[in-house]
């Protein structure tokens, strides 16, 4: 369970990634509000941010998925 919740925090985080590169201002269009006042500060740092998301639990559900399954006390076939 814990590899698909990584797998989809690492997905939504590179979309955020790939939508603020292709759309910078959406953050204002969509909310309504202009935090850095058209500097473009705030984007790069979400840039930023979720580009090191991404990688983050890219590697952590790499990790996850990679990882030997043990076995149950009742064997392979039982829980």
């Amino acid at each position: 369970m814990r590899g698909w919740t990584e797998a989809v925090l690492a997905t939504l985080s590179g979309l955020i990634f790939i939508v603020t590169l292709a759309w910078p201002d959406w953050i204002e269009q969509v909310f309504g509000v202009d935090p850095d006042q058209h500097s473009g500060a705030l984007e790069w740092v979400i840039v930023a941010l979720a580009f090191c998301a991404t990688i983050g639990f890219a590697t952590l559900a790499r990790g996850e998925w990679r990882r030997p399954r043990t076995l149950g006390a009742n064997g392979p076939d039982h829980p």
